[in-house]
C-alpha cells in the first residue's frame, strides 16, 4: 500500500510541468527522426530504404506495450512506473546514438519505445487521478502544449543537428532533458496504486497487443512503407480477427485488460470512437502539409518549416480558451460544430494552388491549428473525465491506444487517396497538386462525418459534479 498522498499547492502547480517533459520528449523524438535518416544510413554504411525499421521497431514497441500500461501502473505504483519508462526512454536514446550498426540501433529503438510507452500515458493517469475533474480540461490543456512544440521544432532541430553536428545528437538531446524530468519526478511524482489488486489479463494482452502490432504493420505499409496490397489487407484482417478474439473473451472473464464495461460510460464510449475517426482528418495533416508545401507550391523546406509556424502557434493560443469556451457551449454542441468546422478547414486547403496568397495560406494554416487543437482537448477530456478510480488506469491506456493507431490510420488514408489520385490524374494528364487538392477535399469531408458520432451525447454529458476526498489515497475521486 502506498502512502497518502497530499495534493500540495507546490506540487499542485509543478507537477503539470514534469508531465509536460515527458510530452515534450516523445513529440520531439518523433519528429526529429525522419530529417535524419539519410545521414544515418550514410554513417552506418546501410541502404536509405532499409532505414524506415528504425521508425517501425519504435512504433511496435509503443503498439505492443501501451495497452499493459493501466495495469502495470496499478501493480507496481505510478512513481516507480513512471522514473523507469524516463530511465528507459533516455538510455534508449543513449545506446542508439552509440549504435555502431542498424541491428544495434534497431534494438535501442526497441528499449526507447518501451520508455515511450509507459512514460505519456502514466503522466496522463497521475492528472486524472490527482486533480478535480473540473480542473482536468485546464490541466490537460498545459501538458499537450509542448507535444505541439515537438512537431515545430522536431525537422528543424534534426536538419540543423545533421548539418552543423552529426546524427548522433538527435538521440543525445533527450539525456538533458530525461534528467531533469527524472530529478523533478523524484520530487513530485505520486505513487499512486490501483483501487484492487488484479491478476495480469496475459492471454488478453498477446491478442490485443497482437492485434495492435498487425494493424499498425498494415497503416505503415500503406502509408510510408508502401507495402503490396495484398499483404497490407492480410495483416489488418490478421489484426482484426485477433481484436475480435480479444473482445469475445473480454466478455466472459472476470478481469480482462480492457473491460468491456468502460463502454456503458456514454462520454467514455462517445470519445473514444470520436478519436478514433474524427483524427482521421488531423492525423493526415503532419504528413500532408509539408508535402503540400513543398511539392505540390514548390517551398523549399525552410520557407515549408517556417509556414508551420503558425499552425503551432495558434494551436497552443486557443488552449487557454478550452475551458471557457466548453463551460459555454458543453461538449455535445462544441464537438459537433467543431468537428464539422475540422473537416471544412481541412477541404478548404484543396483550394490552395501557386496563385493562392501567401499571407492567405497562413491564416489558413493558423485557423486550421486552433480548432485542431480544441478538437483534441475537447475529446480527450471527455473521454477521461467520467472515469471511476477503479476503471481509469484500463480506461487511459485504451485511448493511448486509441491515439496511438489514429496517427496511423489517418497517413494510411492520406497516403493511400493521394497515391490513387495521383495515379488517376497523371492518366488524364493531370499534375500532382491536383492531388492534392482532391485528397484534403476527401479526408476534410471524411472528418466532417465524425461530427455523427458526438452528436450521440446528451446535453449535460462531461458536465462532472465535485470530486470528494478518498480517505484511502487522500486524493480527489469523482
Amino acid at each position: 500500500m502506498s502512502e497518502p498522498f497530499i495534493l500540495t499547492p507546490r506540487v499542485a502547480r509543478l507537477l503539470p510541468w514534469l508531465v509536460a517533459i515527458a510530452f515534450f520528449m516523445q513529440a520531439l523524438d518523433g519528429t526529429i527522426l525522419n530529417t535524419a535518416l539519410p545521414s544515418m544510413a550514410t554513417s552506418l554504411n546501410e541502404d536509405p530504404l532499409r532505414m524506415q525499421g528504425v521508425v517501425i521497431a519504435y512504433l511496435l514497441t509503443v503498439a505492443l506495450l501501451i495497452p499493459s500500461s493501466g495495469w502495470i501502473s496499478d501493480r507496481f505504483g505510478t512513481r516507480r512506473v513512471f522514473l523507469f519508462a524516463i530511465f528507459l526512454f533516455s538510455l534508449g536514446s543513449l545506446l542508439c546514438a552509440l549504435s555502431p550498426s542498424l541491428g544495434t540501433l534497431i534494438a535501442a529503438r526497441v528499449v526507447q519505445g518501451i520508455g515511450g510507452a509507459l512514460m505519456m500515458p502514466v503522466g496522463r493517469l497521475v492528472i486524472l487521478r490527482v486533480y478535480p475533474r473540473s480542473e482536468l480540461v485546464r490541466i490537460l490543456s498545459f501538458v499537450t502544449i509542448p507535444g505541439l512544440l515537438g512537431p515545430l521544432a522536431g525537422p528543424t532541430m534534426g536538419g540543423w543537428l545533421v548539418e552543423y553536428a552529426s546524427w548522433h545528437w538527435i538521440f543525445l538531446i533527450n539525456l538533458p532533458v530525461g534528467l531533469i524530468g527524472f530529478i523533478v519526478a523524484l520530487r513530485l511524482m505520486p505513487d499512486l496504486h490501483g483501487v484492487r489488486a488484479t491478476r495480469f489479463d496475459g492471454i488478453g494482452f498477446l491478442l490485443f497487443g497482437g492485434a495492435m502490432v498487425l494493424i499498425t504493420i498494415a497503416l505503415e505499409g500503406l502509408g510510408e512503407l508502401h507495402m503490396p496490397h495484398v499483404r497490407v489487407v492480410l495483416l489488418l484482417v490478421g489484426g482484426l480477427v485477433l481484436l475480435a478474439a480479444y473482445w469475445l473473451r473480454a466478455l466472459r472473464i472476470e478481469a480482462p485488460l480492457f473491460p468491456p464495461s468502460l463502454f456503458r460510460t456514454r462520454t467514455f464510449a462517445v470519445g473514444v470512437l470520436g478519436n478514433l475517426f474524427a483524427r482521421l482528418g488531423s492525423g493526415s495533416l503532419p504528413f500532408l502539409t509539408p508535402l503540400l508545401l513543398q511539392v505540390g507550391l514548390g517551398y523549399s523546406p525552410s520557407k515549408a518549416g517556417m509556414s508551420m509556424i503558425p499552425m503551432a502557434l495558434a494551436a497552443m493560443v486557443i488552449k487557454s480558451l478550452a475551458r471557457p469556451l466548453l463551460e459555454l457551449f458543453g461538449y455535445r454542441r462544441l464537438l459537433v460544430g467543431n468537428t464539422v468546422l475540422l473537416g471544412a478547414m481541412i477541404a478548404s486547403l484543396g483550394l490552395v494552388d501557386q496563385n493562392t496568397p501567401y499571407a492567405l495560406l497562413l491564416v489558413q494554416l493558423a485557423v486550421l491549428g486552433g480548432i485542431n487543437s480544441l478538437q483534441f482537448t475537447a475529446m480527450n477530456t471527455l473521454t477521461l473525465i467520467d472515469l471511476r478510480d477503479d476503471n481509469a488506469s484500463s480506461g487511459n491506456s485504451l485511448l493511448s491506444v486509441v491515439m496511438q493507431l489514429s496517427v496511423g490510420l489517418g497517413i494510411a488514408c492520406a497516403a493511400a487517396l493521394l497515391g490513387g489520385f495521383n495515379g488517376d490524374l497523371e492518366s488524364a494528364q493531370g499534375n500532382v497538386l491536383s492531388a492534392f487538392q482532391a485528397t484534403y477535399l476527401s479526408v476534410g469531408l471524411l472528418s466532417m462525418l465524425a461530427a455523427a458520432i458526438f452528436f450521440q451525447l446528451n446535453t449535460e454529458d462531461g458536465r462532472t459534479t465535485p470530486r470528494r476526498v478518498d480517505p484511502e489515497n487522500n486524493v480527489n475521486e469523482h
